[in-house]
């Protein structure tokens, strides 16, 4: 019997040379959490097969790789019961935050830990790395470079690249291409592809556009943590398209399908007027301007902009490749950088220019500055300072004096607009990452400012969650706020964005208009004509 005839038919009383991992009625609930995450819940993953499991942010899926790896409940003590269950005898995990993933400091340390433990001879080694580099597509000058200096993306093809080193039976994929850039994504599936002949391979993932001919199974889950319904890709998105719209899936067509709906062309119309009118008030511009603007990484030049400008109601885009500097520009804006050049809001310098023209904020002046700005870290877990949901998302309502009945009700609104009302207990570091992303955004957004920096906001998120985050972004671009977003979704930049910024190797190399720009900009121009 071949293979696939196991899956179809689906024996429960497979012989285990079939089965490379499995479990049987599991039951998982969290410490402090009324509900279970899996209740009854069996699933069997064959040998050899390509498995791709789908489901809404927070559904589980996470967890349920780290129950197939052993990790739960063998390191991660987790409440847990199950009448059965197979855990692969060699299995490698990329987690969905690289950050996570790492036991050395440096990459080529990374690597060499893992050979060592394989046993492989030193002088072998560095041929090993430089392969195992390749794969993945991460070119690095120096194999001894900092881990912390690269950027997320890179982190997460070095996480690959460690895991493939081990050449293990079973791969256990958390997002991996999350963070990438599409040359990125294009290069580490065809890396996995490559390394996972006649392996197992199980994927999480919601960009799934570069997995779907390469999956034999997709096991769509429930937000209960229930399966909905499993079987080939075309078979789940033919039948199941009205539960993948229902609970808000990525399936192939979604924007397509989002931009024909009413709601779409609603939201994606330009609607200028809100921003005009607030460009037009009296007195200084809430207009962004850099000129000659230079950002530092120690005494490094790490980003570089001659000339660029935003004004109320832009919603721009920030591209390019993996380590091109959009994190840096980012942070360079928000002061988190020192920096020199031309930098104004409002019409003022953002900071005060010190000896050598650098520009290094000081506390009032980075009290001032985040007056004007919002920011989301690419690490949500970068931002976080409180001990849970609630408190977080209304520590800057505190800071700002807010009387606590008026600061607690805006917050449960906060939280019902971005679907955490139901965890408002929850320590932040509890979520899920598509949750963590969504309390940064929450706590970015509770209160309203004229900038607003978003570093790839929308990563590990459904597609329900990421298009909510959108819209609320073009809620606040119709009002004049200024979005700049850090972002590899093309789609995002065709539908939301008004201009794209597109960076290589630190350097601002172009700015477009896009075609809904350039629809606003002739709607805001009638508007002005209108006034006068």
């Amino acid at each position: 019997m071949s293979l696939q005839e196991h899956i179809v038919e689906e024996k429960t009383n497979a012989c285990p040379a079939w089965v490379a991992a499995e479990v049987r009625n599991l039951r998982l609930k969290f410490a402090g959490e009324p509900g279970f995450v899996f209740k009854d819940f069996s699933l069997s993953i064959y040998t050899g097969e390509k498995v791709l499991l789908l489901g809404p942010s927070g559904c589980g899926k996470s967890t349920l790789l780290q129950v197939f790896s052993g990790l739960i409940p063998g390191v991660i003590e987790v409440p847990m019961k199950w009448e059965a269950g197979i855990i692969p005898k060699s299995w490698g995990f990329v987690f969905q935050d690289p950050d996570t993933q790492f036991c050395m400091p440096y990459a080529d340390e990374e690597l060499a830990f893992v050979l060592e433990n394989l046993g492989i001879p030193r002088e072998e080694m560095p041929a090993c790395m430089d392969d195992a580099l390749e794969k993945v597509g991460l070119s690095l000058p120096d194999r001894h470079v900092p881990i912390a200096s690269l950027s997320q993306g890179m982190k997460q093809r070095l996480a690959l690249a460690s895991v493939l080193l081990m050449d293990p039976e079973v791969l256990l994929l958390d997002e991996p291409s999350a963070l990438l850039d599409p040359i990125g994504r294009e290069q580490i599936w065809q890396a996995v592809r490559h390394s996972s002949e006649g392996r197992t391979v199980v994927i999480v993932e919601h960009r799934i556009e570069e997995v779907l001919d390469y999956v034999d199974r997709v096991i769509l889950l429930g937000p209960e943590g229930r399966i909905l319904g499993q079987g080939k890709p075309e078979e789940i998105f033919a039948r199941y398209r009205q539960e993948l719209q229902e609970y808000g899936i990525w399936y192939p067509g979604v924007w397509e399908d989002y931009a024909r709906s009413v709601r779409g062309r609603q939201q994606l119309s330009p609607a200028p007027v809100e921003a005009a009118a607030a460009e037009s008030q009296p007195g200084p511009s809430s207009r962004l301007e850099l000129a000659e603007f230079r950002g530092f990484r120690g005494d490094r030049e790490a980003i570089a902009v001659e000339k660029a400008e935003a004004a109320p109601g832009d919603f721009i885009a920030v591209m390019g490749p993996n380590g091109a500097g959009k994190s840096t520009l980012l942070s360079s804006l928000m002061g988190l950088l020192t920096s020199e050049g031309v930098y104004s809001l409002d019409g003022q310098p953002a900071g005060k220019s010190q000896k050598g023209g650098r520009r290094s904020l000081r506390k009032r002046q980075v009290e001032r500055t985040m007056e004007k700005l919002g920011f989301v870290f690419q690490n949500p877990e970068f931002q976080f300072v409180a001990e849970t949901v609630e408190a977080e998302t209304g520590f800057s309502l505190q800071e700002k004096g807010m009387p606590p009945a008026e600061s607690a009700l805006l917050v449960q609104r906060c939280l019902e607009r971005f679907g955490l009302s139901s965890l408002g207990h929850r320590h932040p570091y509890q979520l899920s990452m598509g949750q963590k992303r969504r309390l940064s955004v929450a706590t970015a957004m509770v209160v309203s400012k004229p900038v607003l920096l978003l570093d790839e906001p929308t990563f590990g998120q459904d597609a329900v969650n990421t298009i909510a985050i959108l819209e609320l972004c073009e809620k606040l671009r119709r009002q004049g706020t200024i979005i700049i977003m850090v972002t590899h979704e093309e789609h995002i930049a065709r539908l939301w964005a008004t201009e794209v910024w597109e960076l290589r190797q630190g350097r601002v190399v172009k700015q477009v208009t896009t075609d809904r720009g350039r629809v606003l900009k002739r709607q805001i121009a009638a508007y002005r004509e209108e006034l006068h």
